[in-house]
Formats: structure tokens, sequence, C-alpha cells
């Protein structure tokens, strides 16, 4: 046989028609967003290294092998990228029907804290210990469930034609959703999840068209919420201590003070192009602790130095601008309002981790979108990934 035939005989026909099937027009290859895919990606990858660097001298908790975080940060990775391509899948809209069992799973999960099965790591009381050196963070899910749960219920009767946008009754409903679970996290304490969770549902109510005056409405309550919570004397010595340490830099430089004081330190020595990968003094000298979770941008900024903390910067605007153009170019208001929920998300997490190692927010102990070690947080935010591509796949193909 010769030709189109000959061709098909020798297998490669097939191989050719799925090749083409893949990057047709309308296929799922081609309306996958592959800046966020990829610098989510690289960012992960960044993570590895400075994960890495950051615990391969660190006997006391590496169990005596110097890859055993790098091949954790790896496996969370690829855990998580297996999670994006299930969430991708199911869809944003399946998931949508599927929200009263999720938040229910995500509340159990953090009230599961507060029982005997609670354990404290680093002051917060926010984890249940799985055992073989695993351990879950269930208030990184309640953030998801959030984002879905309200905006499953502000979106219903506007994406029904019904309403405009959402009355009253349904921001009330939507709030109490909200307000049980950052109820319940503010026991454990853990203050940093609690300030995620608040301005997911200040970027909810501003994308889903409800008044002005909800989001003023909020802010004051906030306010006030923060008093009370200081004078009720809620927060753990710990957390009064690093409030402290934000407002005052130079108190105890070697107490409360110690840990972004050896931060500035580490980021300060590496100049423009850094000490190098695996050269850095402070990371080496483990003088910051927590480098491989809270603190991992630090040897960023020590051994890649402006250049390498910089392009890190830039790869989460990469995947903000882009969670920002899917939220625009939906034609649903629950797809707007997922994809905006999440820009807040990341948006504020990264700000404050960044600006708790330069000294600019008090240190809270949130990991870096992507970057810190840690496996819950890995997870949560490559499934909110996923939920990004399935709005995008989801949506009309634009001509």
């Amino acid at each position: 046989m010769t030709g189109a035939n000959s061709f098909s005989v020798r297998g490669y026909g097939p191989q050719r028609a799925a090749w083409t099937r893949l990057f047709a027009r309308d296929s799922l290859a081609r309306r996958l967003d592959w800046p966020i895919l990829l610098a989510a990606l690289t960012l992960s990858m960044i993570g590895a290294l400075l994960v890495f660097s950051a615990t391969r001298n660190r006997t006391e908790i590496n169990q005596g092998d110097p890859y055993y975080f790098l091949i954790r940060h790896v496996m969370n990775t690829g855990i998580g990228l297996a999670l994006m391509i299930g969430t991708v899948w199911l869809g944003h809209r399946a998931l949508r029907n599927a929200v009263p069992i999720l938040y229910g799973l995500s509340v159990f999960g953090i009230l599961l804290v507060l029982t005997p099965l609670g354990s404290t790591v680093n002051g917060a009381h926010s984890w249940i210990v799985l055992g073989g050196g695993f351990s879950l963070q269930p208030s990184e899910f309640v953030k998801i469930t959030i984002i879905l749960g309200m905006a499953m219920l502000l979106a219903a009767r506007v994406d029904a034609g019904d309403k405009k946008y959402p009355d009253q009754r349904t921001v009330l409903q939507a709030l109490g959703l909200a307000a049980v679970p950052i109820m319940v996290v503010l026991l454990m304490p853990d203050l940093g999840s609690v300030m995620v969770m608040v301005i997911i549902v200040l970027g909810v109510l501003l994308a889903s068209g409800a008044s002005n005056r909800w989001v003023f409405g909020l802010l004051g309550a906030g306010a006030l919420g923060a008093i009370a919570v200081w004078q009720l004397h809620i927060l753990d010595d710990y957390q009064i201590n690093r409030f402290a340490a934000f407002a005052n830099p130079d108190l105890d430089p070697a107490g409360v003070g110690y840990n972004t004081n050896q931060a500035r330190i580490a980021i300060g020595s590496g100049g423009l192009m850094g000490a190098g990968l695996f050269h850095g003094s402070q990371t080496t000298g483990q003088f910051v602790p927590e480098q491989q979770t809270d603190f991992v941008f630090t040897v960023a900024g020590e051994e890649l130095g402006f250049a390498g903390a910089g392009l890190i910067i830039l790869l989460l605007g990469v995947v903000l601008w882009r969670a920002c153009r899917i939220a625009r170019e939906t034609t649903e208001l629950y797809g707007t309002i997922v994809a905006a929920g999440i820009v807040a998300w990341f948006a504020f997490q990264a700000f404050e981790n960044i600006g708790m190692t330069l000294g600019i927010m008090p240190v809270t102990g949130l990991p870096l979108p992507f970057v810190s070690y840690g496996g819950s947080s890995m997870f949560a935010v490559w499934v909110a990934v996923g939920l990004l591509q399935s709005i995008r796949v989801q949506r009309p193909m634009s001509a």
C-alpha cells in the first residue's frame, strides 16, 4: 500500500489523528489556560529547590535524609496536579451541586481540630496528625468551600435570570455560610487563615455585584471584631508577640523579633543576583526558622537575590493576571465569583507571606502559594487552579 493507507497501516494514522484532535480549536488542550499552568508549575519547581536548600542540612527534621523534604515537595506537587486534573474533569458546575457535601466535610474537618485529634504546630492548633510524618490542615480546604458556597448562593438567582444582582437576603445567607467556619478557625486560633478567609469574603462580595454597603459594613465590623479579639484576650501569647514585633521591629531582636530580624538580614544580604543556590550563609547556618514553609521567600532573597525573588513575584503576578482575565471573560456570575475569590485568596496570601519576611506585615504563619512546603496548602492551591481551568474550559470559545 502507498499514500495515506500505508501511513495508517504503519500505525501513525490514529496517532496523528489523536494529536490533531488534541490541539484542535475546540479541544480541551487548546481551551486550557497554559500561562497559569506553566507559571504555577514553575513556582512549585522553584519551591522544590528552595525547600531542598533550606532542609538538606537540617538533620534534626529531615530524619538524616537530605532529600526528605525535596521528595515530599515534589510528591505534593504531583498529587496537586492530579487534583487539578480531577477538578477540571468534574467541572466547577458539577462541584456547584456538591457544595453542601463539600461544605459539611470541611466544617467537620476543622471541628476535628478542636478535639483531642488536633495537634499544635508552631503555636497554631490547626493540624490533624495522620501518622508516618503526614499531617493535614483542614482550614486550607475551607478557603475553597467558602468560595464555592458563597458563589452558589450569590449567583443562583442571577444566573437563572430572576435577579440582576444578589438581594439582601441572599447576601446575608452567604455571609452566614462563611461565618461558621471562620468562627471555628478563630477558636483554634489560626489568625492567618481567618485573615485570608475575610479577604476572600470581601473579594466574593465585590465580584457578585452586591451593594458596596455590605463591603463597607464588613470592614467596619472587622475593625470592631479585631478590637474585641484583642480586648477579650482571645489571641495566644505568641500571636500577641508577633504583632508587638511588627509594630516595633527593634523589639527584642533575640526574642520575639528574632524571626523577622533574621529574615530581613537574609534577604538584604542577597543583593541583585544572590549568593548562589545552596550558598546562602543565613540559610546554611539555619538562622531563619521555618525556611521551608513560612519563610521560604528568604531563601530566594538570599540565594537568588533580587532577580530570583522578583521572578517569583512575576510568576505569581501571571497567575493573578490570568485568573482576573478568566473572571472577566466568563459568561456566568458563578464562574466570575469563584475566579474572583481565588484571586483575592492568592493575592492576599502571597502579599502577607512576602510582606512578613520584609517586615511590612505581621508574622502569621501563612505559606507562599505553590512555593512553600506543605501538603494541605499545595493540594488546595492546585484545586483552585483546577477550578480556574474548568471555568475557562467550559466558557464559549471566542472568535
